[in-house]
């Protein structure tokens, strides 16, 4: 007994930096560490602002608000504050490859990228210069042995958006509020009194802010004219560039006579093919092929079944992978809605996170 406290003693020594973004859930985290004895600085990350977007940023991003409300939580919780910024490696390796995939006619997600490319590679590597061995955030996510686990609260679980980090910094992490739901975590909030213990989730792309995907497309890419088909080739309209738009979109066509859901697109050709109710077969997929998978612990050799799931919010489904020449071949149980390139799919099984790859072909029912 007396080696396991001493040991208790000693982790909870440990300096840790946690990723503050302002917001409540990482505030409560940090008061969580604070209250459990750790040596806690908190840090925030600087990644996107109009200032460093060429001048052609037409909306408002958030990040003055948010390092002011990091600022004050710190000065709460009677912690050092400290700042670092990321914006050139931020726009290189996160909204270069959104551009980019949206370009190529895929639907990317920059929430996986920005988690494995900048919040556990940069500001780990960053705060370890600060004398921090362990990192901290708000996600709602467990941790066990450097295997990642679903968070206990199913809606907010983010798990899904941390699937391409690695075992080894996993190992290098913490998630203080992943062992509790929402509504607990907005209740501790206002008995630590933290001083925005009552502001909104952020919404929108990761560190920009609440714009939506086209208009920020529009900062890079231009519009172009293009026709839109039915599924019988029958031209019914046109689109502002076959880029903007996801496989499964039924919002901003302005078609006549719908429901109409997008189920293919040609960037080359821009063109989009349209077709009428949710349930026409072209919409869903019974298989897809993932590649590069990234296995959060040891690689899991085909063929064996699991459960996936290829967006969030959305449920997981039960599925047979197998390899195949350009990756692994998921088979899904229920056929599923609107599968495009692009997409994460995410391995489970149970609870546990086994690893992720990016969708890059789906087969259509036929």
């Amino acid at each position: 007994m007396k080696k396991i406290l001493n040991t208790l003693i000693s982790r909870r020594r440990e300096r840790v930096a946690v990723a503050l973004s302002g917001g409540v859930d990482s505030s409560v985290a940090a008061a969580l560490l604070v209250q459990q004895g750790y040596d806690v600085v908190g840090v925030y990350m600087k990644n996107f602002s109009a200032e460093s977007w060429r001048g052609i940023v037409n909306f408002a991003c958030p990040w003055e608000q948010d390092v002011h409300d990091a600022q004050k939580v710190c000065r709460l919780l009677q912690i050092p504050f400290r700042s670092v910024n990321f914006e050139r490696e931020y726009e290189r390796d996160v909204l270069r490859y959104f551009f980019s995939e949206y370009r190529a006619g895929r639907t990317p997600n920059p929430d996986v990228r920005c988690n494995r490319e900048i919040k556990f590679k940069l500001f780990f590597s960053e705060v370890k210069k600060m004398g921090c061995r362990f990192m901290a955030t708000g996600h709602y996510a467990r941790i066990r042995k450097g295997r990642l686990y679903q968070g206990v609260d199913p809606v907010k679980d983010q798990s899904y958006f941390l699937s391409a980090l690695s075992s080894r910094q996993l190992r290098h992490t913490l998630f203080p509020i992943g062992v509790y739901t929402k509504r607990r975590v907005r209740m501790m909030a206002k008995q630590f009194g933290l001083p925005n213990a009552n502001k909104k989730d952020s919404q929108g792309i990761c560190f920009v802010g609440p714009v939506r995907a086209k208009n920020f497309l529009q900062q890079r890419l231009r519009n172009q004219k293009g026709r839109i088909l039915d599924d019988t080739g029958r031209y019914i309209g046109t689109h502002d560039g076959a880029w903007y738009y996801t496989i499964g979109q039924r919002e901003g066509l302005g078609l006549a006579g719908g429901p109409w859901y997008i189920y293919a697109k040609d960037v080359h050709q821009n063109e989009l093919r349209v077709v009428r109710g949710r349930m026409s077969h072209q919409l869903y997929a019974d298989t897809a092929v993932v590649t590069p998978v990234n296995w959060i612990g040891p690689k899991i050799s085909p063929p064996f079944t699991a459960k996936v799931k290829i967006r969030t919010p959305g449920n997981e489904v039960a599925c047979r992978v197998t390899k195949v020449t350009r990756g692994y071949q998921v088979k899904f149980h229920i056929p599923q809605f609107a599968v495009a390139a692009g997409q994460i799919a995410v391995f489970y099984r149970g609870c546990r996170v086994l690893g992720s790859g990016t969708i890059i072909k789906a087969q259509t029912l036929l």
